[in-house]
């Protein structure tokens, strides 16, 4: 008996099926249960999209665009966050010489002037030492996007404009000669048709006959960004171009307005005398006053400025003006013709 104990004391003990089983059982139940947990999820999410049915994409749609939503405030508060604060900038103040002061100083901001009283304080104004031109501004109630309001007309000033205009005409070889009397500068159709395709413009003013008016109707692409299309409203498409050659060399001007609606028109120079100036400008305001469209309901005129080559501008009171155009038209038509003797001497002077 003593020897079998020794003998099995000395054995190894033999480990049966059931210790092994203990002992392998563990890590197989910790995969079992991530592998359940994972089906757990699995069937839930699953019962979710199930419930959802069609809204399932939208949600995930939605929940997206909040998480891109949140990904954008994080990152626009980095950003401010790095921002360097930049030191506030001085409010830009417009510095005037010593001339324009002067100018300045002699104009009431809150008055409104009358047309004569305008004019008369222009030459005070005006302090440079070229001959510079008197210019209208006009703001008007319109709606320049409307067809139906468009203002486009012209006038002829009974003192001139001060500045000479080179007129081209396009039209047959009997008229040519004719327009060439009155005083065209440019008769040759074929030259100045290829100048036109060159984008060469020796002229201000344009006239067609109507004969030729298909041959120009293809230079409207040229012509049109130039305010150089003729056209039968401003004058310059007439069968007796001779006609139109004579009062634009007289002194007619177009009047039409920009594309914010306003008209700015120069209606002579300051050698000129403080009559022939007042004559222009009542000619141009009775000719604009006259051409309210249609379209237009209400006031036509908001405001009206005159002023001279860099010159402050003078606001004028709109009714008065008006008023005065249309009364002294006539006084004007009988003294027209000596005045304008003796405007056009200074002018002439400094053309030269």
């Amino acid at each position: 008996m003593a020897k079998i104990l020794k003998e099995d004391s000395t054995k190894p003990v033999k480990t049966t099926k059931a210790t092994k089983s203990k002992d392998t059982t563990e890590p197989n139940l910790k995969q079992s249960t991530k592998a359940d947990d994972a089906v757990v999820t699995a069937t839930v999410t699953d019962t979710k999209l199930a419930k959802a049915g069609k809204r399932s994409a939208k949600i995930t749609k939605e929940t997206a665009e909040k998480e891109a939503k949140e990904v954008r405030k994080t990152q626009t508060k980095k950003a401010k966050k790095d921002e360097v604060v930049k030191p506030k900038q001085k409010p830009h103040v417009k510095r005037y010489s010593k001339n324009q002061k002067a100018g300045r100083a002699l104009i009431e901001s809150d008055k409104k002037y009358g047309l004569k009283d305008a004019i008369d304080l222009l030459y005070k104004v005006s302090k440079v030492k070229f001959d510079a031109s008197a210019e209208l501004h006009v703001a008007l109630n319109i709606d320049p996007r409307q067809a139906d309001q468009m203002v486009r007309t012209n006038t002829s000033l009974p003192f001139g404009t001060g500045k000479p205009i080179r007129v081209a005409v396009i039209t047959t070889d009997e008229l040519a000669a004719s327009a060439k009397q009155a005083g065209a500068d440019i008769v040759d159709a074929d030259s100045i048709i290829k100048d036109i395709m060159n984008e060469k413009f020796d002229f201000d003013v344009l006239i067609v006959s109507p004969d030729r008016m298909a041959e120009v109707g293809k230079l409207a692409k040229v012509l049109g960004p130039k305010g150089l299309m003729p056209s039968p409203k401003n004058g310059t498409v007439m069968a007796d171009p001779a006609k139109s050659v004579d009062e634009f060399k007289k002194g007619k001007v177009e009047i039409k307005n920009d594309a914010n609606g306003i008209v700015h028109l120069a209606f002579g120079k300051l050698s000129f005398k403080p009559e022939a100036l007042y004559g222009n400008a009542k000619a141009t305001i009775k000719a604009l006053s006259s051409a309210k469209p249609s379209g237009v309901k209400g006031v036509f005129i908001r405001s009206m400025y005159v002023s001279a080559s860099m010159s402050p501008s003078i606001q004028l009171d709109n009714n008065e003006a008006v008023k005065e155009a249309r009364e002294v038209k006539k006084s004007i038509a009988t003294s027209a013709p000596q005045e304008a003797k003796v405007a056009k001497e200074p002018q002439s002077k400094s053309a030269q």
